[in-house]
């Protein structure tokens, strides 16, 4: 009986751990820094360690300590970030974008350039756009870094 009780103790104080750990962060300042240029948070994961930003140009460089995965909304792209994200921000358009990828039509894209058009968001995959509701990322996505993803080669494989 001692043994059971012990379990359950266990279970139930691994459960609160679980919970606590698994809230929404509050926004970092690179989060906010996004805000200031028309952007919403959603942008960047919850998983944000440091960055680096030059006022006078622009550019820009966001630490996320490794790489890590999300489902982007509304259509549930699978997107992978570097441990490093890095591009040039203006009001409303951010250009020059390294770091981010997406899984779509059996093949990984990157995200090239993200512009703020009114209450959407224009995503670039070279020429070709994706519009979506700005309001879908109002939220900094939970990630994962250690994930399956679908391999260069086809088929999965694991990443960390």
């Amino acid at each position: 009986m001692t043994k059971l009780f012990f379990l359950i103790s266990l279970i139930l104080l691994l459960i609160t751990f679980t919970s606590q750990s698994e809230k929404q962060k509050p926004p970092t300042a690179a989060h906010t820094e996004l805000t200031n240029y028309g952007f919403p948070i959603g942008l960047l994961p919850s998983s944000v360690k440091n960055y680096t930003f030059n006022q006078a140009s622009g550019e820009f460089s966001v630490d996320l300590g490794g790489p890590c995965k999300i489902t982007l909304p509304p259509d549930n792209y699978l997107a992978t970030y570097s441990k490093r994200v890095s591009g040039k921000i203006v009001e409303g358009r951010i250009a020059e974008l390294d770091g981010i990828r997406v899984w779509a039509f059996f093949k990984w894209w990157s995200i090239t350039g993200i512009s703020s058009s009114g209450d959407n968001l224009v995503f670039e995959v070279g020429m070709i756009t994706a519009k979506y509701p700005s309001k879908n990322f109002d939220e900094s996505p939970q990630y994962s870094n250690v994930f399956p993803f679908p391999s260069l080669e086809g088929g999965l494989r694991i990443a960390n």
